[in-house]
This record gives structure tokens, sequence and C-alpha cells, in this order.
């Protein structure tokens, strides 16, 4: 795992989690904004997984539990997968403010990520 990647991502996350919420409460729809932003949210996940697939190899072991590190990342992975599928089945504005909180709980899991590659003792 990447320190400045992680943090990127945590910013890129709360970002589009607050659009999506502001938006939603304002009563607009799931758009291509919004669908964007989270696309973007899974985007930068996926670039996480194949980096922290990388790093072991390359020496930059985590100092948690890497089985613990894989559930939140792949529960991360499939969170906006699950989030989208309901924006798009049921358009309306709860589903974009759903949308938001599926960022702002990823933003949370990257967060505890970093911690437990980074920080945590085993």
């Amino acid at each position: 795992m990447i320190e400045w990647f992680t943090a990127v991502q945590v910013a890129v996350a709360c970002i589009a989690g607050v659009l999506c919420i502001v938006l939603g409460l304002a009563g607009r729809v799931p758009s291509d904004l919004t669908m964007g932003a989270v696309a973007l949210v899974e985007l930068l996940l996926v670039a996480q997984l194949v980096v922290t697939i990388i790093a072991p190899v390359v020496g930059n072991e985590p100092t948690g539990s890497l089985a613990e590190f894989y559930i939140y990342l792949i529960s991360a992975l499939i969170l906006p997968l699950a989030g989208g599928f309901w924006a798009l089945v049921e358009r309306n504005r709860w589903s974009t403010v759903i949308l938001g909180a599926v960022c702002l709980a990823i933003a949370v899991m990257v967060y505890r990520m970093g911690q437990i590659w980074f920080v945590q003792g085993t």
C-alpha cells in the first residue's frame, strides 16, 4: 500500500460522498455526474487492489493482519457496485444520497486499511 495513494483515495471518496449527498438532498436523481464520481472511487479501489497484491512482493509488508486488510478491501470493492445497481434500479433522490453514503463509508474503510497496513502491530 502506498501512503499518498491512500490519502488521495480518502480525499476523492469524501469529495464524491459530499457531492452525492448534497445533490441528493437537493432533489437530483442519479446522473452521469454522481455515477461517475462513484465509478472513480471504484476505479481507485481496483488500483488499490493491484497495488496491494504487488506491494508485499517488493518488500512493502503490512504491519497488521493481511486477512483483515483484504476483508476491508473486498467489502469496499463491492459497495460501489451494489450502490450503483440500486441507484440505477430505483432512480430517486434517495438513491443519490445512498451513493454519497457509500462513498463516505469507503473513505472510512480505506482510512482503516491504511491503519492496518502502516500502523497496527501484529
